[in-house]
């Protein structure tokens, strides 16, 4: 049966060239739409960017051609078209859920295709969930944007493997040594930067397989910027953010796991090798309004925001003595601008050269969030993304759909990407029990 996607307002900010993505299906655009993406158009965040995307998209698409008749997409692709709502509908949303609101219009669109096109199955594409049930309510298929989507976050969650009953001889030699070919120990579990635990039955170890070298390495405990490691993840997490070969690592986990601290202390630790620390995470709005109505300059409105990225630097410093050396040289780095905390929305259109660029909160982007970010990494580069997916405060994105478990799911097996799961929470048994049973 042939479709027709509808798409709704939401659709086009999450991604501007979701239009092209539903194969050789025709897409509808409500006039609703256009007139929403308008409003949107203005502003530095991820959506204005993807609204002045949309317009210009349909703009180039309608070059010479009239956007009330369908357009072609391409070679092996549907068409588009803007439509208008009828004002003669069996079932009018305006009249059931109550006038004057776009989404109503939206679905009303939708159900004039849907008489229209009796041989066609209308959808509603929408990542507003409670739309999705009004639509269905009215017997309107809907359903989410899913190009981008991972459909087992489960695996996406393993984050090191445990391989059991091994000749305690291949543990032996790999403290001995360093290292082991890995000579089929992981057989079909074996990952670019993947990390295990070896188990016999007196003694295991922590390893990373070395894609390059085709080997097993030990994982052994190191400090970083006085903080040591509590648990094995935060090890492997460790490992991973101290390696030159990995330039860009995932550290997932709930609140507490020391995602953000650990980040932040191993770039401390390496900052020889390089001129910048940014330290940045989105600012998701209170209230769903603007940063620019809080009183001050830039500075004094993103400062509630980036408040945990201070608290964490300021944590590493007190490990060391008020008139120690290393806690004077990361306060010059403080001063010089060697450490520099900032919202994402800084951040863009800036080129990323000899840096160590951390995000927090990277659950709360989108994939092309996160694709832009990565894109602007230069020379000498390394890039940290934390977060934890199951924690999202933006309204369109989940557990499948946010750029954190996006880049989790594509990247895993690069030999230039490590990812680990931090499950363990360190900060206090107060917060381990809210974790468990809150």
């Amino acid at each position: 049966m042939a479709k027709l996607f509808v798409l709704d307002t939401s659709v086009l900010l999450f991604d501007h060239q979701s239009i092209r993505n539903f194969e050789e299906h025709d897409v509808a655009i409500p006039i609703t739409v256009l007139e929403e993406l308008d409003k949107f158009k203005i502003g530095n965040d991820s959506k204005n960017f993807e609204a002045r995307g949309a317009i210009r998209l349909i703009d180039q698409l309608s070059i010479n051609k009239g956007l009330n008749r369908w357009i072609s997409l391409g070679d092996k692709k549907g068409r588009i078209k803007i439509v208008n709502p009828s004002s003669k509908l069996s079932k009018d949303a305006e009249q059931i859920y109550g006038k004057g609101k776009n989404d109503h219009k939206i679905v009303n669109a939708a159900l004039t295709l849907k008489a229209k096109h009796k041989s066609t199955e209308v959808i509603l594409v929408t990542k507003d969930i409670n739309l999705r049930i009004k639509s269905k309510a009215l017997g309107l298929s809907a359903e989410d944007y899913m190009t981008g989507k991972v459909e087992n976050v489960e695996t996406v969650s393993e984050s090191f493997i445990s391989i059991d009953e091994l000749d305690a001889s291949i543990i032996k030699s790999l403290y001995k040594d360093k290292f082991i070919t890995e000579n089929g120990i992981l057989s079909e579990k074996k990952v670019a930067n993947g990390y295990y635990i070896l188990n016999n039955c007196s003694q295991s170890a922590l390893a990373r397989y070395d894609q390059k070298q085709d080997r097993i390495e030990c994982v052994e405990k190191q400090y970083a910027s006085g903080i040591k490691p509590q648990n094995a993840e935060q090890t492997f997490a460790l490992d991973a953010l101290m390696n030159q070969d990995i330039k860009l690592v995932a550290l997932q986990g709930v609140a507490g796991t020391g995602k953000t601290l650990l980040a932040l202390a191993a770039a401390l630790e390496q900052q020889s090798l390089y001129d910048h620390i940014i330290l940045t995470r989105p600012i998701i709005p209170l209230n769903n309004r603007d940063i620019g109505f809080l009183p001050g300059d830039a500075n004094d409105k993103i400062s509630p925001y980036m408040q945990p990225l201070w608290d964490n630097l300021k944590f590493i410093k007190s490990q060391f003595r008020e008139n120690g050396r290393k806690r004077k040289l990361i306060e010059e780095f403080e001063t010089d601008g060697t450490i520099e905390i900032t919202a994402l929305n800084f951040i863009r259109g800036r080129s990323l050269t000899n840096a160590i660029f951390i995000v927090d909160e990277a659950q709360n982007l989108t994939p092309h969030e996160i694709k832009t970010i990565i894109t602007r990494a230069g020379e000498g580069t390394k890039i940290i993304f934390t977060g934890d997916i199951h924690q999202i405060d933006t309204p369109y994105l989940d557990a499948q759909s946010n750029g954190l478990t996006y880049i989790i799911d594509r990247l895993r097996g690069s030999p230039l990407f490590a990812h680990i799961k931090l499950e363990k929470g360190e900060r206090s048994e107060l917060a381990n029990l809210a974790n468990d049973l809150l």
